[in-house]
Order: C-alpha cells, then structure tokens, then sequence
C-alpha cells in the first residue's frame, strides 16, 4: 500500500471542500484503520486558531474519499475502516509551519536528545528560527533543535 497516493487522493478531496490534510495513519491491529485528518488553514494574518473541522466536514471528506480509495484500489487486502476526524484541541505539532502558527499556545515537547538537562518541556510556544523552535520556558526564552524533537503536542488550557 502506498500511503503518499493515499495523502494526494485524501489532498484532492480536502482541496475541493477547502480543506487540507493534516495527517495520515496507517494501522494493523485488531482491524485495518486508516486515519484521515483534516484541517481549516486560517486566513492569512489572522490568529493560528482556524474555524475549526465540523461533523459535516468529516463526512463530506470521507464519503467523496471512500469512493476515490475504492475505485484506484489504494487499500488493497481485506476490509479496512476509514476514519476522519478534526487534529483535536491537543493535536500534534508536525511542521515547523505549526510552532509559528501557534505561536502563544501551551506546548509538551519530548525530545530525542536533551536540552535544559531535560529531554521533556513545556511551555509557551515562541516561533520557529533558525531550524529551532523556540518555547518560553521558567522566564526564559529556550531554542530547541527542531531535529531534536521525538513528539510534540498543544496542552488544552480551560
């Protein structure tokens, strides 16, 4: 199976409906799972947080890419469930597009190798230089290696 044409087939859809993708899963366990996510990219200039994906915006992508994976036969095997779904409040920061864009928000980075002495941070997301992602942290303003970084996610703040 060949995700990288599943991510332009699910880009396809998502384009026609003013969307983009945000991610795409593959897993095999009890059963076949692919996961779809979806974005609304904010208007140029405006803050990071986007409209926000609704129940109809899933559906909508998901029946238009169930025919397409179905017709170009790009899950191949058994029986396989589609998924699509919103990044959530607490989604994964991927790219270095995302640390700018939420700039301000609550960040737990896990890190591959250790800054501050610690291979664990959270803070507040500063921006993206120089290949680093930089987090207010303790008062202080913290540059971490953008290759450093294992995973990352937003805190949902109440």
């Amino acid at each position: 199976m060949d995700l990288e044409r599943i991510r332009e087939a699910a880009q396809r859809v998502a384009h026609s409906q003013g969307l983009e993708i945000f991610d795409v899963e593959w897993k095999i366990g009890k059963q076949r799972l692919l996961r779809v996510y979806i974005d609304r990219v904010p208007p140029p200039g405006s803050p990071g947080e986007g409209i926000g994906i609704s129940h109809k915006d899933c559906e909508r992508v998901s029946e238009q890419l169930s025919v397409i994976l179905d017709v170009e036969d790009l899950v191949p095997g058994p029986p396989y469930t589609l998924e699509v779904s919103s990044p959530g409040l607490d989604r994964k920061l991927l790219k270095p597009a995302d640390y700018e864009r939420f700039a301000g928000r609550l960040a737990k980075l896990w890190l591959s190798e250790p800054v501050e002495n610690r291979n664990y941070l959270e803070g507040r997301l500063a921006g993206y230089a120089g290949e680093a992602v930089r987090l207010a942290l303790q008062g202080k303003e913290v540059a971490v290696p953008f290759a450093a970084i294992r995973k990352a996610n937003l805190v949902v703040e109440i």
